[in-house]
């Protein structure tokens, strides 16, 4: 299964956001940071990402007679490249435009569903701008978005920090003629 066929499942991409940033989980630990997903599609969908290549394991141990092993993303394997975009159908990007947004709503209800959330003191945002942009303003935009993005991306995981979600979504909401 290639990685847009693998990552095209919302579980699997909140298993993906759930290991970034360097760290490595237990399959356990994952289900706990996916309490509104069963077990068993938890293990199901680690099993794939982990067959498939984008999970790697970090280290193995024995607890009680088994083995538990602990995950880490393989992040050059969860990223689907500017060329497999390209290939991509109008249709196939509908379909991935689907996921990434039921993956974003299921992210946002299992945040809301959490004891003590608080939208306001989180300063979770979800706001949408219209502008008007050239090619060169919108290649721009993008590199600045991403230098921006890149400096906090290897944030490791600490006691004062929370793990947060952006999702940047840009498309033309109108032709240009």
């Amino acid at each position: 299964m290639d990685s847009v066929d693998l990552l095209l499942h919302p579980v699997r991409l909140r298993l993906v956001h759930a290991l970034s940033g360097e760290r490595a989980l237990t399959t356990s630990e994952l289900c706990a940071l996916l309490p509104d997903v069963s077990k068993a599609t938890v293990y199901r969908h680690v099993g794939a990402l982990a067959d498939g290549g984008v999970l790697e394991v970090a280290d193995e141990q024995r607890v009680r007679g088994a083995v538990e092993r602990r995950y880490r993303l393989r992040r050059e394997r969860a990223v689907i490249d500017a060329e497999a975009a390209a290939a991509v159908s109008n249709e196939e990007h509908r379909k991935v435009f689907a996921v990434a947004m039921a993956t974003l709503l299921a992210e946002f209800h299992a945040y809301l569903d959490r004891p003590g959330a608080d939208p306001a003191a989180d300063l979770v945002g979800y706001r949408q701008h219209a502008m008007w942009l050239s090619q060169d303003e919108l290649a721009a935009l993008i590199g600045e978005l991403r230098d921006v993005l890149v400096r906090r991306v290897g944030n490791e995981p600490s006691p004062e920090r929370s793990r947060y979600l952006i999702s940047p979504i840009l498309f033309p909401a109108e032709r240009k003629d």
